[in-house]
């Protein structure tokens, strides 16, 4: 292949095809970026939208002129400036039109402009009318004064200018955004006034830092009055890099117990809003709002409405999580990357921003005044031109009377300039009068003391930098408006955890003795008294709160937690836990507890060791549990005791040795085999010997004693005789009960 530039003999040029797609991207990339996606330093504006502003200002769409057809200015802009598509060029300009896109929205729009639950819902442009809307000014005021270069169109046929003079610095104002090749822009809209005096600040303070500015800019200022929950520190980042992130929330009130949404954040659709706590609530994600609805309408344009289903429901943690799960909280980000004065891409802090900024605005003040001060010259120099002929008005009357060459003998007599004899002679007969004169002297004098001031501030910094801030003041006053977006230190917004969405109800948790579990609402139910499957009966229950916390504990000592709320409901016959656990094997399921974290539970093996324990400390994440008690390989973890400072613990044997003494001697630890109960020998554990039951013994708690078919029911009172030492072997139980089964602590009936 020939060297790039090489002829290929037919006049064509060939090149490398990497060297073609290179120059290729990059010339698209450059068009991208300079004409299309980023907005420029001076106005703010991206090109498509700058020639919108430039065709409707053309065709005289001022502020106070009467609308005209949408499909009328697009068609301008597509014929003079901008051939493109008529469908992204109409958007542009409806973005341009709504008060919910831009802070200052520069164009005033009559029909259907969308809607912020749907902005792209606008009609066609052949529907829509529109028209400059004030603002407008700021950017057109001062176009026809010589304070900005212009450029052939696409096509040659006209011109067009490059950025528009504006007055004040719109690219912070309405903000940008804009997606190139490589970069993109993110420019937060702001408020006129803040910037403005910020703005100021700087001319007065050049060294001020962005800690400074920032006390006239607080933050971005949306169009909606949503709040601001950046922290100050993370903004003042934002702003001095020019990158970084600003989050806003929605604003609520709370009238008669219901959740009123005020305000939403910029560029959110309430309909998306209601949609995705709809979305919740179907889930039974939101089990404590009961009803939501949209009220918005012309005079609130912003009224959702949220309904919990009780007054006990905490407002503001709800509207907490939403705001971590929804819309009703948005980051947006911040990248200050715009096209600068040097027409090149830049990411540039707050600061950099505005002193480039001014650079503009200074520049196009002192273009301004010159062309001013050319206007001045030039009328002055036909005033003194008019002058000779008023001083000389018969020799002026008789030259242009008699002489053929009436121009020409003018100039030559009075050694006047060709402009200055024309002007002479396209005088009227009545302007000839005394009092015209008069005028022209006192015109005279007025010029030449505007062109001394002027003169005065184009060579005076001082002067230039008063005009420039008189000028800012002037236009923040008569443009400006409060701050809409309200700042405020709140707490980081939150979701539910999964256990702050269960439903807090009394349930009864029954366990069979081979492991089925189930679990019944309310504390009425007889867990004895249900069916079981085939062989199966009764192992163990446990009351407490739908909320609480649930642990099993195996044979082998490992305890296991399961959310209560899973669990299936007490009418069927429940399911296996070794489908939701992964028990040792031939271990079983021996005992269940449920209750708060912080509850104290004995936990004691038939070997006759034990401890006492926090319900919290044997929770597990695992299916395979926890092990918490250490059993010998001969023996079998028993029942879970709920134990307080007051109770007695009882302990009996299978041969009816019973040993009652203060929980206070039992220690407390995290795991472990435990310190003895009760004295077993080592020839009766041989002989079988073992724990028969542990239980713990309140004030006025009954411990009742089985064995076979027969029980023994002993008040408090009546345990005084078995009270020894923890370790000790006890007492023998009375006659009859030498075969002991099991202990149960029964409270009084109330």
């Amino acid at each position: 292949m020939s060297e790039p530039g090489a002829g290929a003999g037919n006049g064509a040029e060939t090149l490398p095809l990497w060297v073609y797609t290179e120059r290729a991207y990059l010339d698209y990339s450059m068009y991208v970026i300079n004409d299309r996606a980023l907005p420029h330093i001076g106005d703010g504006l991206k090109p498509v939208q700058r020639r919108i502003i430039y065709a409707m200002s053309e065709l005289g769409l001022a502020a106070t002129a009467k609308f005209a057809k949408s499909a009328r200015t697009i068609g301008d802009v597509l014929g003079k400036f901008h051939p493109h598509g008529d469908a992204a060029c109409y958007e542009a300009m409806v973005l341009m039109a709504q008060p919910f896109s831009f802070r200052y929205p520069l164009i005033e729009g009559q029909g259907n402009w969308g809607a912020p639950d749907d902005p792209k819902s606008f009609a066609a442009m052949r529907y829509t009318e529109a028209r400059l809307s004030r603002h407008a000014e700021l950017l057109l005021a001062e176009l026809g004064q010589g304070t900005v270069d212009f450029t052939p169109n696409f096509d040659g046929t006209i011109d067009e200018p490059l950025v528009l003079p504006a007055r004040l610095p719109l690219v912070l104002l309405n903000g940008s955004t804009g997606i190139a090749v490589g970069m993109a822009t993110d420019v937060l809209p702001h408020n006129v006034r803040e910037v403005a005096s910020a703005c100021i600040r700087l001319l007065e303070a050049p060294r001020a830092t962005t800690a400074d500015l920032m006390e006239h800019i607080l933050g971005p200022d949306f169009p909606t009055e949503a709040i601001i929950v950046t922290p100050r520190d993370e903004l003042l980042k934002a702003y001095e890099a020019g990158r970084g992130g600003v989050r806003a929330r929605a604003r609520h009130v709370v009238e008669g117990g219901e959740i009123v949404i005020t305000a939403l954040p910029y560029q959110t659709s309430p309909a998306k809003v209601l949609e995705q706590i709809a979305q919740q609530m179907q889930a039974r994600k939101l089990p404590m709002l009961a009803d939501l609805r949209d009220e918005s309408d012309h005079e609130n344009p912003t009224r959702l409405v949220l309904v919990p289903r009780s007054n006990r429901v905490d407002a503001e943690r709800l509207m907490s999580h939403l705001f971590a799960s929804t819309d009703l909280e948005r980051s947006y980000r911040v990248n200050f990357n715009v096209i600068g004065l040097d027409a090149k891409p830049k990411t540039r802090g707050l600061k950099e921003l505005l002193s480039e900024w001014l650079a503009f605005r200074r520049d196009t003040v002192r273009r301004r005044i010159e062309f001013r001060l050319e206007r001045i010259a030039r009328r002055l120099h036909l005033v003194d031109g008019l002058l000779v002929a008023y001083l000389n008005l018969d020799e002026v009357i008789r030259i242009i009377r008699e002489e053929e060459d009436a121009k020409g003998r003018l100039k030559q007599r009075f050694r006047l300039t060709d402009e200055q004899a024309g002007a002479i002679l396209d005088l009227r007969l009545r302007q000839l009068a005394r009092l015209e004169e008069d005028k022209l002297v006192a015109e005279r004098t007025a010029l030449r003391a505007e062109s001394e001031e002027l003169t005065r501030t184009l060579n005076s910094s001082a002067r230039m930098k008063t005009l420039i801030k008189r000028e800012l003041a002037a236009d923040a006053e008569r443009y400006g408006d409060a701050r809409r977006s309200e700042l405020a230190d709140v707490p980081e917004a939150r979701a539910f955890a999964e256990e702050e969405l269960i439903s807090n109800e009394p349930v009864t948790v029954i366990l069979s003795h081979k492991g089925w579990v189930r679990s019944a609402k309310l504390h009425d139910v007889d867990p004895e008294g249900l069916s079981y499957r085939g062989d199966d009966r009764f192992g163990a229950y446990a009351r407490g709160r739908s909320s609480d916390l649930l642990l099993f504990l195996d044979s082998t000592g490992r305890a296991y937690t399961v959310a209560a709320h899973s669990l299936p409901s007490s009418r069927g016959q429940g399911e296996p836990l070794t489908g939701r656990l992964n028990p040792p094997a031939g271990a079983r399921f021996v005992a269940v507890a449920m209750g708060a974290a912080e509850l104290r539970m004995l936990v004691a093996s038939r070997a006759g060791y034990g401890f006492v324990t926090s319900l919290g400390g044997m929770v597990s994440k695992s299916r395979a549990g926890k092990a918490v008690l250490n059993v010998p390989a001969d023996s079998e973890a028993l029942t879970l005791t709920p134990v307080s400072d007051k109770h007695w613990v009882a302990v009996a044997t299978n041969i009816g040795q019973l040993l009652v003494f203060p929980v206070s001697q039992v220690p407390e630890l995290a795991r472990g085999k435990g310190n003895r109960l009760i004295g077993i020998p080592k020839k009766a554990a041989e002989e079988g010997e073992c724990v028969a039951g542990v239980v713990a013994v309140g004030e006025k708690d009954r411990l009742i004693v089985r064995a076979g078919a027969r029980h023994l029911a002993l008040r408090r009172k009546d345990l005084q005789g078995y009270l020894g030492e923890r370790g000790r072997r006890g007492r023998k139980l009375p006659r009859g009960f030498q075969r002991v089964e099991a202990l149960e602590a029964q409270a009084p009936e109330a």
